[in-house]
């Protein structure tokens, strides 16, 4: 994926070593100027200290030959994504966010750059052959704009097929909460056009007064002050609520 998949496609990968902020916080930018770096696939982890660091760094340096973004890794947050589209790629350069796991074997739900509209946070829609179905915890439905249980519905290319030396806990970790259906074990909700929006994982929601808050979405919240550059999220126990 990361290194046979690119070169199987005839790309030039650039790789570095280190931290991305040594020598200084413009390694990035210094790199994709200095090498004419066409895609940018990095983390929204990275892209919130790129924020933090200042647009000073970036201001510097000629980004125009990128062409494609992507985000890995967590869901981003829809400030995230826009520092990233504006500052990055000059409001230019369409961003794949992207929604997979290890254990799909590939990417699962993303946008096809330059055909897909994109919503900022949002990994869009299914690649064909993936089947996403977002359930409560009867392994029901549940309705457009709710969150629930992210699962797959049926078979698809690149699948896994076991855990090695250990194919009961391939059953119980995937398989036995929903019957027929694979447990990716994050929470997301599909809104009325389809999108799909990763919330976090499934032991990451707080239970508030009835209501279920991903830590994403709170998360998502903070950062959206211009004072707040990252945020983590944690429950406690409450007699109240």
């Amino acid at each position: 994926y990361v290194v046979y998949g690119p070169m199987s496609a005839g790309a030039t990968c650039l790789m570095y070593e280190g931290a991305p902020n040594h020598p200084a916080e413009d390694r990035f930018w210094d790199l994709v100027e200095k090498y004419k770096v066409t895609i940018l696939y990095t983390a929204p982890t990275a892209v919130r200290a790129f924020i933090k660091w200042g647009d000073e760094h970036v201001d510097k340096h000629d980004l125009s030959s990128l062409r494609l973004l992507g985000s890995v890794g967590e869901g981003i947050n829809p400030e995230a994504w826009m520092w990233y589209h504006k500052k990055i790629g000059g409001e230019r350069c369409p961003i794949v966010d992207t929604w997979w796991q290890t254990e799909t074997g590939g990417i699962m739900m993303s946008p096809l750059p330059g055909i897909t509209a994109t919503k900022p946070g949002s990994c869009t829609r299914p690649l064909p052959g993936v089947v996403p179905v977002i359930l409560d915890e009867a392994g029901n439905k549940v309705d457009p704009n709710h969150g629930g249980m992210l699962c797959i519905d049926q078979p698809w290319p690149g699948m896994l097929r076991g855990i090695w030396g250990d194919p009961e806990r391939f059953k119980e970790q995937y398989w036995s909460m929903v019957p027929g259906k694979y447990l990716t074990g994050d929470n997301a909700r599909r809104d009325s056009d389809g999108y799909y929006w990763i919330m976090g994982r499934i032991d990451d929601v707080i239970n508030v007064s009835g209501h279920r808050l991903s830590t994403i979405e709170v998360e998502s919240a903070l950062v959206s002050h211009d004072a707040v550059c990252e945020a983590a999220v944690v429950g406690r126990p409450d007699d109240l609520k």
